[in-house]
């Protein structure tokens, strides 16, 4: 996978501009629907965003785990956030828990403010597609 970064722009902060992936035979593409941040049971531990975040990406990363892949992987994430202001405040929080769970993977991202999400509770909603060489 290659990040794309026209060499005279300014580095983004935590994620790629573009990614490009080139397919060879044998490589597959994982497409995970959206994950929020309750656990495996389907309850949530918290209502913080941050802490929903953690979850949210430990769901994904466990469903890479189940096609074979891994956070190196992701090309593409669409966040969905209920409030835009709660995410900035979180920031920091959120990119520790992101480096726990994905370590420094920054794919292609692009973070949405909606009205709601389907479960009342949730904060976020985290989609992802990866790209698996046939060599993995």
């Amino acid at each position: 996978m290659k990040i794309l970064q026209p060499p005279n722009w300014a580095a983004p902060r935590g994620y790629a501009n573009g990614t490009m992936a080139e397919l060879a035979v044998g490589s597959r593409i994982l497409f995970i629907g959206g994950q929020i941040g309750w656990n495996a049971e389907q309850k949530f531990e918290s209502d913080d965003l941050a802490e929903q975040v953690g979850q949210a990406l430990r769901n994904i990363k466990a469903i890479l785990a189940e096609g074979g892949a891994g956070p190196e992987h992701m090309a593409r994430m669409t966040w969905y956030v209920r409030d835009r202001h709660e995410y900035v405040s979180a920031l920091r929080d959120i990119g520790k828990h992101y480096r726990d769970v994905m370590g420094k993977n920054f794919p292609a991202m692009t973070a949405i403010e909606v009205a709601a999400l389907v479960e009342d509770r949730a904060r976020v909603e985290i989609e992802v597609t990866a790209v698996v060489p046939s060599a993995a």
